[in-house]
């Protein structure tokens, strides 16, 4: 533990001073406040106080919003695994399989790292109309309660609301987008690791478009479906699709067959355990080259 402890300290060494990171997280940032601007104006015309953790659960219930925050990750994560000068005295003082961990746990941190910034973006956006209290706000009963929530493609429905709390809501919601990145952020790990340049990012672009087709507006447009045929076509994509999995709003409340969401943790912990063993397989095949300096 101790090897793999120092892998993931040698890692984060001058991380918030890398260009790529600080572009991640301002974009980041960025995307927040674009995506939060389509609730102000129900705020301020209501002037209604919000819970301090709602506008999140508004803005991260969406697969639109949440694939656009994930592609961020695809500029953070581009050179995995990170290689440097000092990698061959790991590699010697270490295992292959260990400094792997290493790189695991560092892809982990810093998944983690980036979904807790998006929540506290969301919340210092909002954060003079928030509040800390454990109840739903009046704005989110007035858009679940009537249309307007739909119309402005705000997931705030009755069943959320009747089934969970906002704290308890924002948990698992954290927990649906971290595995949904952590998945992404292995996979791009898993396709550096093959034979060939840009096959990480490439796998990742795959997979983002992959949820992207399966979003059920998109795919009745290119299948032609008609509204009342999509119901069945609605169960399957949540099944199959990763970006539904991590969409809270598309799990199942006691109405219908969805996968409910400790299903789709269990599904995300499945893609991952596959995606660590092809990792740890690749590992073995997988030729370091490293460059010096020329004279």
């Amino acid at each position: 533990m101790r090897q793999i402890k120092a892998v993931i300290q040698y890692n984060f060494m001058g991380f918030y001073k890398k260009p790529k990171v600080i572009l991640t997280f301002l974009l980041g940032f960025i995307l927040c406040f674009l995506l939060s601007s389509r609730i102000m104006p129900v705020i301020q015309a209501y002037k209604s106080p919000v819970q301090m953790l709602e506008p999140f659960l508004w803005t991260f219930g969406d697969t639109t919003a949440i694939l656009l925050s994930s592609v961020l990750l695809l500029l953070l994560f581009s050179d995995l695994p990170v290689l440097s000068a000092i990698t061959p005295y790991y590699l010697c003082r270490t295992t292959k399989k260990r400094w792997l961990f290493g790189q695991l746990f560092y892809v982990a941190a810093v998944s983690g790292i980036y979904t807790v910034f998006m929540l506290g973006a969301t919340m210092i956006l909002c954060a003079k109309v928030g509040y800390p209290g454990n109840i739903w706000s009046n704005t989110a009963a007035m858009l679940a309660y009537s249309k307007l929530g739909e119309d402005l493609n705000i997931p705030s429905t009755v069943k959320v609301m009747e089934s969970v709390t906002p704290y308890g809501c924002t948990a698992q919601v954290i927990l649906l987008l971290f595995l949904y990145i952590l998945c992404l952020s292995f996979i791009v790990l898993a396709g550096n690791l093959l034979p060939g340049k840009n096959r990480g990012l490439v796998a990742g672009l795959l997979f983002c478009l992959y949820g992207f087709l399966l979003e059920p507006k998109v795919l009745r447009v290119l299948l032609g479906f008609e509204e009342y045929e999509m119901f069945r076509v609605n169960v399957l994509i949540g099944w199959i699709s990763p970006l539904s999995h991590a969409s809270y709003g598309r799990h199942n409340f006691g109405y219908d067959r969805l996968p409910t969401v400790w299903q789709s943790c269990v599904v995300f912990l499945i893609l991952l355990g596959v995606l660590i063993w092809f990792c740890g397989r690749r590992m073995k095949y997988y030729h370091f080259v490293f460059l010096g300096e020329k004279d």
